[in-house]
């Protein structure tokens, strides 16, 4: 599994003013950008091939791309500028650009983690299901519903909103928080229906029932998402105490 995209075209709202002139994938964390500590980690694991989706200051990141020389890895750019897609309608974008012969991880590159990217792999070559999704027993406001034959559905813990793949199942579901990072089957984009904008959940949560989506559980103690000023603190704390680990 050497192909990965990267999703780095959000807006960070929530990390301004940080982000009213920057990319929120290349704000630093740790003193190195968080787009190049995602693209360290899946170069370790063996990936080759990276996409990056852009948008909020596209030419930014564009440019930071085309000054990294990192022998044996390849780039290209999924732009979205015209329209910021969701993990979804990226990904559909980006479906040319990923090929047709392999699985290929999908990570947030908001998303600081020491999570063991191999044995995720390996994981998904085990089961070989329509894609493996990085999940932890962690405190969350969203979490994806699973039972022993895998996606089971999704729930909003703040509001109690659930969604479950039809025909619900009758054993007991267990609550896990996704992570940020997936491994997903190339025959992924023949199954999708959606158009535009969407969130990559809802594609789950139609498939679930007739295509197999497994979780990998992770630890959670080194895990972070990055998406605000106050976990943006959080994440640098993490990296001090823990050198070496990400």
């Amino acid at each position: 599994m050497n192909r990965a995209i990267i999703f780095a075209a959000g807006l960070g709202r929530r990390m301004l003013p940080l982000t009213g002139h920057t990319p929120k994938a290349l704000i630093p964390v740790g003193g190195k950008p968080m787009l190049l500590r995602v693209i360290d980690k899946l170069a370790a694991a063996g990936v080759v091939h990276m996409v990056i989706n852009v948008h909020h200051h596209a030419d930014q990141v564009r440019e930071f791309i085309d000054r990294l020389d990192i022998p044996g890895l390849r780039f290209d750019i999924s732009d979205e500028s015209g329209e910021l897609l969701d993990t979804g309608g990226g990904l559909t974008k980006a479906a040319a650009l990923l090929g047709e012969d392999q699985a290929f991880f999908v990570y947030n590159a908001d998303i600081l983690s020491n999570i063991d990217l191999k044995d995720m792999a390996a994981c998904h070559l085990r089961h070989r299901p329509l894609a493996t999704l990085a999940v932890s027993p962690r405190r969350a406001s969203r979490y994806f519903l699973w039972d022993s034959q895998g996606l089971a559905g999704w729930e909003n813990a703040v509001n109690g909103q659930q969604i479950l793949c039809e025909p619900p199942r009758r054993e007991p579901l267990r609550a896990l928080a996704f992570s940020g990072i997936h491994l997903i089957e190339p025959a992924i984009f023949g199954l999708l229906e959606e158009e535009g904008a969407f969130p990559i959940r809802d594609v789950y949560l139609r498939l679930g029932s007739e295509h197999r989506i497994i979780p990998y559980q992770h630890d959670n103690r080194l895990w972070a998402d990055i998406g605000s000023l106050q976990k943006l603190r959080m994440a640098e704390e993490m990296i001090r105490d823990h050198p070496g680990m990400f």
